[in-house]
């Protein structure tokens, strides 16, 4: 089935450069100022494994990926950046200009079957390796994973239709804003494809109009993806990934300083208060908080301080003015918590995760409300009941859901749950150096077995499992095995 809306010409794959997620380019920056020599690997896992393409499917996963090629920052959407991007410096901007993506350098993709009969039917399992510099290859990660779901959408689960896609994120989107839920959609990465992500937009954007017409205390705060805020006019959302924290800690091999030189470098090239939401997590949040209390260098510490923090070969970040310097009266230093605005929930126990952010920043003295961004496997009834959590607990709450927006369909022929792709591309190297994510979920470990094992054995990381964490469970996983049957049957 999946069948097109008749009265629209809807693009196939990729056709945007900004069709990819705000973090993957506010890293970049970073990456340019500080890191542009530094060379990376990523690898492709599908958590889905029964959910295989057919030799077709990889086929037009293949013309996708070599189309990306052509993609270019446009003057449209240069403008956009500039008016709406202030923290994009002028280099940045004018390395975006003539930036181009060079997927037969870069990526590696293949396609092995389960029974070669050499047929387009043929099924079986795709591999995805990209490798380059760091500068050159962080843009891929949203799109190809965009393009593997819509290639298994398109070929493989044909068994849905676009019917009631922008009535359904309307209807959801109305029932988080009723709640007082200040959200915003996160789902390109996992979409069914472009026009299911447009759907929802319309649906959303619908929503959120009105919610100002009736007084509703909830708020469409914007979107990752910016492409689309560009398009449907609403901020672009997003600061920091893993990845990040990742690639300075695999570079420099120092796990027990990487979260605060990751945080250094970032005020560094953003300033302070911009961007300014922490990922707490890639090596298990306890282990950052260590590095959050510490006091940023300054002109007066930075001799004892600044060894730690600094990554061999890279510019140095400038040093934080102290606070009686930028806001006149007396010296004061000041740590990485209070000047990040808040920080990303993102693994492991939501409520218990509020607990311990209300515990560190009590330690601290630290009386400025925060915010928390959830952005774990969301729904409506999970976003409401972390509201309540996080505000009884004197925070701000923020939501970025993801895969239930733009992922979310039946199949025509029975009701049931045509459940989603669970793919994911991390960073597997930097420098020739494994890179891992450690996380406070031990079913989301990531990397060589061999450094996950030293790197928690070195921070005296306490293993912890989530058994609600499971994203297949909250996506239909119950339902994905008649997924399963259906796509073998064929």
């Amino acid at each position: 089935m999946a069948e097109m809306v008749e009265d629209q010409a809807l693009p196939d794959g990729i056709f945007s450069l900004l069709d990819t997620d705000l973090y993957k380019l506010t890293m970049q920056c970073a990456i340019l100022k500080y890191l542009p020599d530094v060379h990376v690997t990523y690898s492709f896992t599908n958590r889905t494994p029964h959910m295989r393409l057919t030799r077709a499917a990889f086929q037009w996963l293949q013309e996708q990926i070599n189309k990306l090629a052509n993609i270019s920052l446009n003057d449209k959407e240069l403008d956009y950046l500039k008016s709406t991007c202030s923290f994009f410096n002028d280099a940045y901007l004018r390395f975006l200009i003539s930036f181009r993506l060079q997927p037969s350098d870069h990526v590696r993709v293949t396609f092995t079957p389960l029974k070669d009969t050499g047929g387009a039917d043929d099924v079986g399992d795709v591999h995805l390796g990209i490798g380059g510099r760091w500068l050159d290859t962080i843009l891929y990660e949203i799109p190809l994973l965009a393009l593997t779901s819509e290639a298994y959408f398109k070929f493989c689960d044909r068994d849905w239709t676009y019917k009631h896609q922008e009535s359904r994120a309307y209807d959801k989107g109305c029932k988080l804003l009723q709640h007082g839920c200040v959200f915003s959609e996160f789902g390109s990465r996992r979409r069914r494809d472009y026009h299911t992500q447009d759907l929802v937009m319309q649906g959303l954007t619908r929503a959120a109009a009105d919610a100002g017409r009736h007084g509703w205390k909830g708020k469409l705060s914007g979107t990752s993806n910016v492409h689309f805020a560009m398009r449907y006019s609403i901020p672009p959302v997003g600061t920091v990934a893993h990845e990040w924290y990742m690639g300075i800690a695999s570079i420099t091999n120092d796990y027990e300083h990487a979260n605060e030189t990751a945080m250094r470098y970032w005020t560094g090239c953003f300033g302070e208060g911009v961007l300014g939401i922490a990922l707490t997590d890639t090596f298990g949040t306890p282990t950052f908080l260590k590095a959050f209390r510490r006091t940023m260098p300054t002109p007066a510490n930075s001799v004892a301080e600044d060894s730690e923090t600094l990554i061999p070969g890279a510019a140095s970040p400038p040093l934080s003015p102290t606070f009686g310097d930028r806001y006149g009266g007396s010296l004061e230093e000041r740590s990485y918590a209070q000047i990040f605005q808040g920080v990303r929930q993102d693994s492991g126990n939501p409520k218990e995760y509020v607990k311990m952010m209300r515990d560190f920043y009590d330690s601290e003295g630290i009386k400025e409300k925060k915010t928390i961004v959830f952005s774990d496997s969301l729904n409506i009834e999970l976003c409401v009941e972390y509201m309540h959590a996080a505000e009884e607990a004197g925070f701000t709450p923020t939501f970025g859901v993801g895969t239930f927006l733009t992922n979310d369909f039946s199949h025509e022929s029975n009701g049931q749950k045509s459940a989603p792709l669970n793919i994911v591309i991390k960073l597997s190297s930097a420098n020739g150096h494994p890179a891992i994510k450690i996380s406070d979920d031990i079913g989301k470990n990531t990397g060589d077995s061999e450094t996950v094992h030293k790197v928690k054995e070195t921070l005296g990381y306490i293993e912890k499992q989530w058994t609600e964490g499971d994203e297949t469970s909250r996506w239909g996983g119950a339902e994905a095995e008649a997924t399963k049957a259906m796509v073998q049957e064929r």
